[in-house]
């Protein structure tokens, strides 16, 4: 199949859950989204200002100095979600052959964020969504605060190229572009070379995965004028504890 390049393929909530099991991805409007975290839009919208100021990611390995994050730790039971107390995000190679088999230790997320009532029905919502696709006791999420900019002239949101996370869902919130071209999304079937790429533009809209099913990646970003940056929300959801370095004290 070859790639096709259109405005994202919406999926109305109703269908979320279907989507998930037919096809392993689902698009998602900022307005769904509210929906399903039982929000208004403007409460997720004055959630965005917490990505002003994050501190640049010291682990590029290319030499770039395009990337900004905050990170932080949750678990879900039932209706229970609790922060974890900070730790290292930690990939094996196997998924991200350029940072993998590193403990990298970013910024925690601001507690101003993470406490907050929206929040919390935000990562509850989507724990109900997935819980319908796949029955668990315990959600392991992290969460990834990310601005990529044009500091370098090109900003690239995934360096490693197309990969899976080594967990079991993803969800990808774009909440900002600001005087960008590119950053388009790409998803692939891991099993086969049935495509899609579209550019996410709706603050808010949510590109949401079944890891194991499907690879994903962003285009790099350029800027119209002089600068311009994209902000996401990236949450990773694992069903079987946190991915930590076989070295790790954090066992």
């Amino acid at each position: 199949m070859t790639l096709s390049s259109l405005l994202p393929p919406l999926t109305p909530a109703r269908e979320l859950v279907q989507s998930l099991r037919d096809d392993g991805f689902a698009v998602v409007s900022a307005h769904d989204v509210a929906a399903i975290a039982h929000v208004d839009l403007d409460q997720l919208r004055n959630l965005t200002q917490f990505w002003e100021g994050l501190p640049r990611d010291p682990y590029l390995k290319d030499g770039g100095r395009y990337r900004f994050r905050r990170h932080s730790s949750f678990e879900v039971k039932g209706e229970s979600l609790a922060i974890v107390p900070h730790r290292a995000h930690w990939q094996s190679v196997n998924y991200n052959a350029l940072h993998g088999g590193i403990e990298r230790w970013f910024e925690p997320s601001q507690a101003d964020l993470t406490s907050k009532p929206t929040w919390h029905a935000l990562l509850l919502g989507l724990t109900h969504i997935l819980n319908s696709v796949k029955q668990v006791n315990t959600w392991f999420i992290e969460a990834h605060q990310f601005r990529i900019d044009t500091t370098d002239g090109i900003g690239r949101p995934t360096p490693e190229g197309a990969h899976r996370d080594g967990v079991d869902f993803v969800a990808v919130f774009l909440l900002n572009r600001v005087g960008i071209k590119g950053g388009e999304t790409r998803i692939f079937a891991a099993t086969g070379s049935a495509g899609l790429r579209f550019t996410l533009t709706e603050p808010w809209s949510l590109l949401l995965m079944n890891d194991e099913r499907m690879i994903h990646e962003s285009t790099p970003i350029q800027p119209l004028d002089q600068y311009g940056y994209r902000d996401t929300l990236v949450l990773t959801f694992r069903s079987n504890g946190f991915q930590d370095s076989p070295n790790s004290s954090q066992q």
